[in-house]
């Protein structure tokens, strides 16, 4: 049966009689993937699997485009086994009739991969594996459910309690302090200079390290320890900017946390980063009072050039450097702040807000509690959201009921003054 599905997609991919076709590293790769399935001994199937890797590792495009074709199509669940047990677990709903369609539902992928981790090095590939596929689900749908097999498997092997919570400071490896810059998706980093003032005493950088990645960051923050709640990004990007003292701060400010591996994206850690880093810090910084973010808005001016009222602020807004016209700027904060209100607590993707920030930080029981007129000038922060940024307030004791509220019913936890703005900006003149 294998040599006959083997056959037939060499004939489909290269063209029957060609063997030597431009895509042999794939069928070669897919044709070891059946081998480790069937392998039984285990130093055999490691030996397996890190041939397969070999193999990936030197495919071109092409070859890894039929790679994950295969993947998608030969290793998906059989339609008539989950029927056939779907069926008799309805008929006989038994421990024994539960567990064969708990076993077929599940697809020979993610057993493959299991497989694949026992090799040296498979993590890595593998997070890389899925980054790739990101990058073409656009064009390639039938990738998703790979994609979403890994991101299954990576829940449980990305489990905060197999993350290492550390501290990055100026005297961290440099090959670590390089791969802050390169990754930060925020805040762009402008070299060694720069990096080297977000590392000062009033500043903190904490990241997830995963065992199997020991010198990759998974996922890391960077704080300013400020006295009261920032409400200028530039203020806290500036290199030259004096150094505040730390042991004068009542507050931690983060504002910028990065995902730092694409194929990683959807695994659920950034909550309890967040939250060992709160715990850290107040362990090591008994002054701090407040915990808050200052964070981008970047679906508020997407959202806003589609509603009725953009039409007669878009000449406004595309004047040149508007923001630095003080007569300007002030009609257009009176418009644009409200707007940007009801974008954050009305907007809605589905069941949840529209804005991706604000459902990260509501998911992880945060109040939204102050929007920042031009908090960010730059020309991504201008792009964005025309500058405005919002401050999202973690209050220790409101953080499982607001993580609750929003589990639960989806519900926006905002400030009072919010929820003001949000009736202002709904008598404006219907969309």
């Amino acid at each position: 049966m294998l040599a006959h599905r083997v056959k037939s997609a060499l004939q489909v991919v290269f063209g029957a009689g060609s063997p030597e076709g431009s895509t042999w590293k794939a069928i070669k790769a897919i044709r070891l993937c059946h081998s480790l399935l069937s392998e039984r001994g285990e130093v055999s199937g490691v030996k397996i699997a890190g041939e397969i890797l070999d193999f990936y590792t030197a495919m071109n495009a092409e070859n890894r485009a039929a790679f994950f074709d295969e993947l998608a199509g030969d290793f998906s669940p059989d339609p008539e086994a989950v029927g056939k047990a779907g069926e008799a677990y309805r008929l006989e709903p038994s421990a024994a009739s539960l567990a064969r369609l708990q076993e077929v539902v599940e697809s020979p992928r993610q057993e493959l991969f299991r497989r694949l981790n026992t090799a040296p090095g498979a993590t890595a590939m593998l997070v890389a594996l899925r980054g790739e596929l990101f990058a073409d689900l656009a064009k390639h749908g039938n990738w998703e459910p790979v994609a979403g097999d890994l991101g299954h498997l990576f829940t449980s092997w990305f489990n905060p309690g197999f993350l290492t919570l550390r501290q990055i400071d100026w005297d961290s490896p440099a090959s670590i302090l390089e791969k802050v810059i390169a990754h930060e998706a925020v805040h762009e980093i402008q070299g060694f200079s720069d990096l080297r003032r977000r590392l000062a005493a009033d500043r903190r950088c904490y990241a997830f390290f995963h065992p199997a990645l020991p010198d990759e960051p998974i996922i890391f923050i960077e704080i300013a320890l400020t006295r009261d709640l920032a409400d200028r990004v530039q203020v806290l990007l500036d290199p030259k900017a004096p150094i505040y003292d730390p042991s004068l701060a009542n507050s931690a400010i983060f504002y910028s946390i990065t995902n730092c591996l694409d194929g990683l994206r959807g695994v659920p850690f950034g909550s309890f980063l967040i939250k060992q880093v709160v715990e850290d810090l107040r362990s090591r910084l008994p002054n701090l009072r407040r915990f808050a973010t200052l964070s981008p808005v970047p679906g508020f001016a997407a959202w806003l050039k589609k509603q009725a009222r953009y039409k007669e602020l878009e000449p406004l807004l595309a004047q040149p450097e508007w923001f630095t016209n003080r007569e300007l700027a002030g009609r257009l904060e009176n418009e644009l702040v409200p707007l940007c209100a009801r974008y954050l607590l009305r907007a809605r993707s589905g069941k949840e807000p529209a804005d991706p920030v604000a459902r990260f930080h509501l998911r992880n029981g945060a109040e939204l509690e102050r929007i920042d007129w031009l908090g960010d000038v730059s020309p991504a922060g201008m792009q964005r959201s025309f500058g405005l940024m919002a401050n999202y307030v973690y209050r220790l004791p409101d953080i499982e009921r607001n993580h609750e509220l929003y589990t639960r019913e989806y519900r926006v936890t905002a400030a009072p003054s919010i929820r003001s703005m949000v009736r202002m900006a709904e008598q404006a003149p219907a969309e």
